[in-house]
């Protein structure tokens, strides 16, 4: 019986989460977007009390996304990379 009250309390609060998040007067997903990509670079989710994992992890994500940016105008725009998009 408790498990059923356990899995009962974890479907309402799914639910209510589902609710929060969907609803017009929420916080917006573009608002929810930014703040995830905010929390990503800035290592958010690493282990602040070890500094080298902690700026490792912000260095390696600020560097990525650099080299992510930077290669994809290039790609796009080179003839070699509009060649390697045509369909044989």
């Amino acid at each position: 019986m408790a498990e059923r009250r356990d899995d009962e309390s974890e479907s309402r609060r799914i639910l209510e989460r589902v609710a929060r998040e969907t609803r017009p007067g929420g916080v917006s997903f573009i608002a929810r977007t930014a703040k995830d990509a905010r929390d990503r670079m800035t290592a958010a989710d690493a282990d602040r009390s070890d500094p080298i994992e902690y700026w490792g992890t912000r260095i390696g994500r600020t560097l990525g996304l650099i080299v992510a940016i930077g290669s994809w105008p290039g790609w796009c725009m080179s003839p070699r990379g509009v060649a390697r998009n045509r369909i044989p």
